[in-house]
């Protein structure tokens, strides 16, 4: 089949749609999968049901909406565990680390280095947003009034030196 990720996502909704039935037919299936599973888990286990899916189907591009949907979950699940829904003004900018995870996971399932040192890239971007917006929404205070000001001074030192290295590396 040419393309995977319509396979897979077919095997996804018949998957679904038989755990949907199993549940109906054998209600205790349901109460014994409740007791061990509050419902953003239940998000971070179908992320990981789509990552086993592009596994075995050799797709590796499904790490990335595996990610996705896998810490989207758990973003839920905190938000459920602390009820602190108010966070998505700074935790969606989590969304785009879980889209570096997603290429990093990519690349050593196959796609490649590039897709690494790209998700590496991706997840610092997405950290540097978390702490900006956490800082400005006030919720970040595990280092203090000035830490996040602090991350943000040594991130671009990390960022400058970073990229002077590398200029006078293509130089030479």
């Amino acid at each position: 089949m040419k393309n995977r990720g319509q396979l897979a996502l077919g095997l996804i909704l018949i998957l679904l749609g038989a755990w949907f039935i199993a549940q109906q037919q054998v209600p205790a299936l349901k109460e014994w999968v409740m007791l061990y599973m509050d419902w953003p888990l239940n998000i971070v286990a179908i992320g990981g049901l789509i990552l086993l899916i592009g596994i075995l189907l050799g797709a590796p591009g499904m790490a990335i909406p595996a990610s996705i949907v896998a810490g989207v979950g758990g973003i839920l699940y905190y938000q459920q565990m602390y009820n602190d829904y108010q966070s998505w003004s700074y935790m969606w900018t989590l969304i785009i680390g879980f889209i570096g995870v997603g290429q990093v996971l990519a690349g050593l399932l196959g796609s490649g280095r590039g897709e690494i040192a790209s998700g590496l890239n991706t997840i610092v971007v997405g950290a540097v947003l978390f702490i900006i917006f956490a800082a400005i929404f006030g919720k970040l205070t595990i280092l203090g009034s000035f830490g996040p000001a602090i991350l943000l001074i040594l991130l671009g030192i990390w960022v400058i030196a970073r990229g002077l290295w590398r200029g006078r590396r293509k130089e030479g």
